[in-house]
């Protein structure tokens, strides 16, 4: 008879549970992958033609020459890839989303930090005004343009985003503002990656570039201008002394003297040459250097 061996058969156990889902959001290097650099290339590009075309938006008498509008915009370009990559190594450095630390970093940079620049921009160009540092005036690199201005303009603008960077950084050791970064509303990390690494820095730059490009720019007036100005009784007659102010693209002046002295003694010859030649007055009108009174 058949009898059993008294071995059991094994019945399989319970099937291990499967490994928690990945929590949604990009991943740590994610930015620095080749999806995320074709983004940031992708950005520089859209960047650099918003400054092209704001160049074409600005009036015939004021458009900057095409190298004074490159060193003006390679400075804008050179602080905006230290912010970039500073908020990339910044965006790792945590345990949160990199991508929505980066998206905080980058908006706390075109608001707070849009101020802060201005500031740092208005407190340099005073420093720069009282010791009578010609060559770091921004927007103005001698004539013929001169490279160390626009190396020491740079140094100054840098120095300037460093501020700005390190003030921001301490913004966000607020407690509650980390918390901010816990929110994930967008699932896909492809898709997440390029809204904070393209979509949302492309609407925002646009608006920053364009701002950040007028405090770096020469302040100065191309448009010629004129203006009058009433003067104070001239010591000799009594008469009242005008002046005519013309303003070019260097912002240099020159003045031109109106006063009555001058008809005088341009009515004062005519008459003469009358007498001399025994013609007769002819009437007519009265310029004053060409301009009519």
């Amino acid at each position: 008879m058949g009898t059993s061996n008294g071995s059991k058969s094994l019945t399989p156990g319970p099937s291990p549970p499967d490994p928690s889902p990945t929590a949604p959001g990009c991943g740590n290097g994610a930015m620095m992958g080749s999806f995320g650099i074709f983004l940031q290339g992708l950005l520089a590009v859209m960047a650099f033609s918003i400054l092209m075309l704001k160049r074409l938006r600005e009036p015939k008498h004021e458009r900057r020459p095409w190298k004074i509008w490159f060193l003006d915009t390679s400075k804008q370009a050179i602080g905006m890839l230290f912010i970039h990559f500073a908020n990339v190594y910044l965006s790792d450095l945590t345990g949160e989303d990199p991508c929505s630390i980066y998206l905080i970093n980058f908006l706390l940079d075109a608001t707070l930090g849009m101020l802060l620049i201005y500031i740092g921009v208005r407190v340099v160009s005073c420093i720069v005004e009282w010791r009578q540092w010609e060559s770091l005036r921004f927007g103005e690199y001698g004539d013929p343009v001169q490279c160390k201005a626009w190396v020491g303009q740079c140094a100054l603008y840098i120095v300037i985003m460093m501020f700005e960077k390190t003030a921001i950084v301490l913004v966000l050791l607020i407690p509650h503002l980390k918390e901010v970064a816990k929110v994930k509303p967008i699932k896909n990390p492809q898709l997440e990656l390029a809204t904070v690494m393209l979509i949302v820095p492309f609407f925002v730059n646009a608006l920053m570039f364009w701002v950040v490009d007028n405090f770096l720019m020469k302040k100065g007036k191309t448009k010629a201008k004129t203006e009058e100005r009433e003067g104070s009784p001239d010591s000799r007659n009594g008469t009242t002394v005008r002046y005519r102010r013309t303003a070019s693209y260097d912002e240099s002046e020159s003045e031109i003297l109106i006063s009555a002295d001058d008809e005088m003694e341009e009515s004062d010859g005519e008459d003469d040459l009358r007498r001399l030649t025994n013609s007769k007055p002819v009437k007519k009108k009265k310029h004053r250097f060409g301009l009519p009174v």
